[in-house]
């Protein structure tokens, strides 16, 4: 993570709803694409600087921090 450009973590939003924390992401580092996924949802694991997964409950709200990931 320690190559990736501008903020990586985003604690805060732990608690918002899942389209509003990712326009919050893409909003302060603009080199990220903020992507909303159900918990549970397969992903891939290979790690991109312009990725950050925001997990949500089934009500749509953050729960845990989003990341570069």
């Amino acid at each position: 993570m320690s190559d990736c450009q501008g903020k990586s973590s985003w604690p805060e939003l732990v608690g918002a709803t899942g389209e509003a924390a990712a326009a919050t992401i893409e909003r302060e580092n603009p080199l990220v694409n903020a992507i909303v996924l159900l918990d549970g949802t397969p992903t891939t694991r290979d790690f991109r600087c312009d990725r950050v997964w925001v997990w949500v409950n089934s009500s749509g709200i953050v729960l845990r921090p989003p990341r570069i990931t």
